[in-house]
């Protein structure tokens, strides 16, 4: 095979402010809607690259948001959020991390805005450190590896349509090693039938 194209994602070269790592690779929640977990990757089409912004929630390692453009700019990561939030809609007291690589689109001042409008507190990896946001990294991975890799994708539409679908296999069907071998949406179903009594209405 010929060399695979790379592009990077990440710009932490700016003045921006920088979240703490409140993470700190504790990749493992007790809870449902605790932490949120977010990165973007790129998809070559013949038209160009497609870019996708994904929200992770780590307890249930279930995609909850998602945004697929053309650009890198904030809006694929705003995007992603809403989607998330809408879906889940989180209580503002319910204490929900968001954590990001330092990338431009995570520290812009549009995006920190929906943080604070949402009651979302922000944390970010540690400059350079990939490690510290190893369950998007890890998607990302067995999307490519499992449903991308090997495909020539004419145009976008075609990448989008690919993506989407392996998302919604992924929630709904894939077995998850680290969730007992269940999917992300059962395992998070079968807490919900049998929360903990120590769990947060």
């Amino acid at each position: 095979r010929g060399k695979r194209r790379f592009k990077v994602t990440t710009d932490s070269n700016h003045d921006l402010p920088i979240a703490p790592n409140l993470l700190n690779r504790e990749f493992n929640v007790d809870q449902p809607d605790k932490v949120w977990a977010s990165d973007i990757t790129y998809i070559a089409t013949d038209e160009g690259w497609l870019f996708l912004a994904v929200v992770i929630d780590l307890f249930s390692r279930q995609v909850i948001g998602w945004s697929l453009r053309q650009d890198m700019t904030r809006d694929i990561a705003i995007d992603a959020l809403r989607m998330a939030w809408f879906k889940r809609h989180p209580s503002k007291q319910a204490g929900l991390i968001f954590h990001s690589d330092r990338g431009s689109q995570y520290a812009a001042k549009d995006f920190r805005d929906v943080l604070t409008e949402y009651g979302i507190t922000a944390s970010m990896s540690r400059r350079g450190n990939c490690w510290d946001n190893a369950c998007s990294e890890t998607l990302f991975g067995s999307l490519k590896v499992e449903r991308l890799h090997g495909q020539r994708f004419k145009t976008r539409r075609q990448a989008m349509d690919e993506t989407v679908a392996w998302i919604l296999w992924y929630n709904c069907t894939r077995l998850h090693s680290t969730l007992a071998y269940v999917s992300p949406m059962r395992f998070e179903e079968n807490w919900l039938a049998n929360p903990p009594r120590h769990a947060s209405a």
